[in-house]
């Protein structure tokens, strides 16, 4: 089935959106299944769990940390990792610039704004943000490479307050693009939309979505 739905996903993401498949809490066969059907980007939302899948899979796949990352975990992602999604923090900027360094690598990074009503999601608002990409601590950093934004919608069957909270998630691309990364043709994606409301965020601008239920059937919270 997880061939079948792929296609199926496929065939309502344009060419120029990135899908990732959100593997997590799903067994390597799974993943193994959808890689066969031709899926290159997975995402993960544990550092270890992201770790031991890298090392049983395909070197070829593109592994996206799309969680909130604990700075302790970030050494186990470090090597491999292509995009983090989740950066909330000048700290945590500084804690994934220090590993990259490590492992002699330029880490690709997006920034997670908080766009949603719900309290439980992590994420930056602008001024936040602008006060970061201002600091010198920033600009001292040579490892990583902002290269977008990210955001998570309300849980919610308001179609309206979703597209709301995606076009909010738009703007602040487009105010970071003017003012901080003009000259930067990197820095371009906009990561937003899960299965419940990836056709919504592709019509607001998402230039990645993060497919999970609608490839691999509902999440194991056992795990």
């Amino acid at each position: 089935m997880i061939k079948e739905n792929l296609n199926k996903v496929r065939a309502t993401v344009p060419n120029d959106v990135t899908l990732i498949a959100v593997s997590k809490t799903k067994p390597v066969t799974d993943l193994q299944e959808a890689y066969d059907a031709g899926q290159r980007i997975f995402g993960e939302n544990k550092a270890l769990e992201m770790r031991d899948k890298h090392q049983e899979l395909p070197k070829d796949i593109q592994w996206h940390f799309i969680g909130h990352l604990q700075t302790n975990k970030i050494k186990y992602i470090a090597p491999f990792v292509s995009l983090i999604h989740s950066i909330d923090s000048i700290s945590l900027l500084e804690a994934v610039n220090k590993e990259a360094v490590k492992n002699n690598r330029v880490i690709d990074c997006l920034l997670q704004f908080h766009i949603a009503k719900e309290e439980t999601k992590f994420g930056l608002d602008i001024e936040e943000a602008e006060e970061m990409l201002k600091s010198d601590s920033y600009k001292n950093l040579n490892n990583i490479n902002i290269i977008g934004v990210m955001g998570m919608a309300t849980f919610t069957d308001d179609v309206n307050q979703i597209r709301n909270e995606f076009k909010s998630l738009k703007n602040i691309f487009n105010i970071l693009k003017e003012r901080y990364f003009q000259d930067k043709e990197s820095f371009k994606e906009i990561s937003m939309g899960m299965s419940d409301d990836y056709p919504i965020a592709i019509e607001e601008g998402a230039t990645m979505v993060r497919v999970g239920s609608k490839i691999f059937g509902a999440r194991n919270y056992s795990i």
